[in-house]
């Protein structure tokens, strides 16, 4: 539903903040790696992810997409709710959960606090081949303007091709057909793949 929110920062904590767009208030909760990130800001752009439950409907934002998508990786976990996955990466580094989760470093995983042994490997198995085939510079933030290929590469990703496939896909398209449009270069690519 919501994408993201840009704005001014009315109110900063550890664990929350207060983003005023356009003169509407949005309780916005975080984690400390977004925290660390925006905390000497007045104005920030949040990624964010819409949890409705019975009895809530939750905003969580995200300093970058990575970040994001990383949270709601965690979340499709069973066992792992929205407060438990922004307990996880309060605790340790996205870059660093995905390193744990695709090398199985179920010890790394259970230091978190809430996370059991039972939910630490639940989380190997379910991940590890989602986050091997993303490829390990996923949750590093997306520049602003990215050229045509890369652009296409990473909707070839979303869309849940393996990373060194389309790439391999892609070089060859453009090769032999240098000025094709972003679209027109996805959709040759998936003729291919």
């Amino acid at each position: 539903m919501y994408a993201y929110l840009n704005g001014r920062l009315a109110y900063k904590a550890p664990t929350h903040v207060v983003i005023d767009v356009s003169g509407v208030g949005y309780h916005v909760h975080i984690s400390l790696h977004t925290y660390s990130q925006i905390k000497d800001r007045e104005q920030c752009k949040l990624y964010i992810s819409f949890q409705v439950r019975e009895d809530a409907h939750t905003l969580f934002g995200f300093a970058d997409e990575g970040e994001r998508q990383l949270f709601e990786h965690l979340i499709s976990v069973s066992g792992i709710g929205p407060n438990t996955g922004r307990m996880i990466l309060s605790s340790i580094t996205p870059e660093e959960i995905q390193s744990a989760i695709i090398q199985g470093n179920v010890p790394l995983i259970q230091r978190i606090k809430g996370i059991g042994p039972k939910t630490a490997q639940r989380m190997v198995l379910e991940l590890q081949d989602k986050l091997k085939k993303q490829g390990p510079d996923v949750w590093v933030a997306s520049p602003t303007r990215q050229s045509v290929p890369e652009e296409a590469l990473s909707a070839l990703v979303m869309l849940g091709f393996a990373r060194a496939q389309a790439e391999k896909v892609l070089t060859g398209i453009i090769r032999t057909a240098p000025d094709l449009t972003v679209e027109a270069l996805i959709k040759e690519a998936l003729k291919k793949l």
